[in-house]
């Protein structure tokens, strides 16, 4: 970036408003990512492909320089895609992508992260950076720190009460959304690739996510207190909305805001209805109902209940949904006081008690 010389951003570090603090905390816990979650090591090759376009993006690419000093750094904006295709086939299996993404870069048809995995590689990914600008991207930072106790253990354990249970309940601080039936197979985000094909994926982590097996079998209301709007930003309503949800569709919205509003009509105007899909864990501790960050596929991971508004859930198929027609997967996120697997109390207090 060229400043004016003698100007007083001219001793601003390259990372801008982030703190040398955070790009330290960013190195210590990108070093516990490489190492503990996606078990890279020397023997392997490394490449970085990055953009500069904001200071999260740049900050992130100095905290994989302290940790991979003899990893290649391609700058996504000084070069041709087809540069960057021919790179990545160059690699061997069991290498590592890193992906520092302002937006997320554009190779024509090729789906980055699919394709990278279907050459056996490793990949980090950090996308939507710029949404999250000056303090969300220390925010941003310490998500990244990886705990395998806690995600792994509390992770294993919320799974293994998931797939046992017969329903599930919601306490929405006055109002209670219940799942009357069994759960699907839960799904781990929680940085463990043992028994996974593909190592890697989209960082931050930290979820557990199921659905009803019986959709229809979801009922009651919960208090939503942020949703991803139309541009996938977090959106947050001054009052928390109230939704009424009968045999897994919502009936009605309390308090809506005109852009929820807007959101409900697009989804019932494309799918006719709108269903209630995922229920997700969300177990990251830097991601709070206060502490935010702008991305909505960053903020998913929010320490507490988040659900998805419409038919599109490619994870788990059900009869009736055929996955053309379904378009729509909305992230909204509950004011949780308490969830129950069952009758057992999983989360109370902000956190989870598995």
């Amino acid at each position: 970036m060229t400043r004016p010389a003698n100007s007083a951003a001219s001793t601003m570090p390259p990372w801008g408003d982030i703190p040398e603090a955070a790009v330290e905390a960013a190195a210590a816990h990108l070093r516990d990512v490489l190492t503990v979650a996606i078990e890279h090591g020397p023997q392997h090759a490394a490449l970085v492909v990055y953009d500069a376009r904001s200071d999260l993006a740049r900050a992130l690419t100095e905290g994989y320089r302290r940790n991979l000093p003899g990893a290649t750094f391609v700058d996504f904006d000084n070069v041709t895609p087809e540069q960057v295709l021919a790179t990545f086939k160059a690699m061997a299996a069991r290498d590592l992508v890193v992906l520092i993404q302002s937006t997320n870069f554009r190779l024509e048809a090729f789906r980055i992260r699919v394709e990278l995995f279907k050459l056996g590689l490793k990949v980090i990914e950090h996308v939507h950076l710029s949404r999250m600008p000056g303090s969300q991207g220390e925010h941003y930072i310490a998500a990244l720190a990886y705990d395998p106790l806690y995600y792994r253990g509390v992770g294993r354990r919320l799974k293994a009460l998931i797939d046992s249970a017969t329903s599930a309940r919601v306490d929405s601080g006055g109002e209670t959304l219940v799942f009357d039936s069994p759960l699907e197979p839960a799904k781990l985000n929680v940085g463990d690739y043992s028994d996974m094909h593909n190592v890697g994926g989209q960082f931050p982590i930290g979820e557990v996510f199921t659905e009803a097996q019986d959709l229809e079998a979801v009922n009651g209301r919960v208090r939503v207190h942020v949703f991803g709007d139309t541009a996938y930003m977090v959106n947050r309503p001054e009052t928390p909305i109230t939704l009424t949800i009968e045999k897994g569709r919502v009936t009605g919205a309390d308090n809506a805001t005109p852009e929820f509003a807007r959101l409900l009509e697009i989804i019932a105007a494309d799918e006719g209805e709108v269903w209630v899909r995922e229920l997700g864990f969300g177990m990251n501790r830097a991601f709070t109902r206060e502490l935010r960050v702008n991305d909505i596929g960053t903020y998913e991971r929010m320490c507490g209940i988040h659900l998805s508004l419409g038919a599109k859930h490619g994870v788990y198929t059900k009869p009736g949904f055929k996955r053309k027609d379904a378009r729509y997967h909305v992230d909204i996120f509950a004011v949780t006081e308490a969830v129950y697997l069952d009758q057992q109390l999983v989360y109370r207090d902000g956190g989870w008690i598995v």
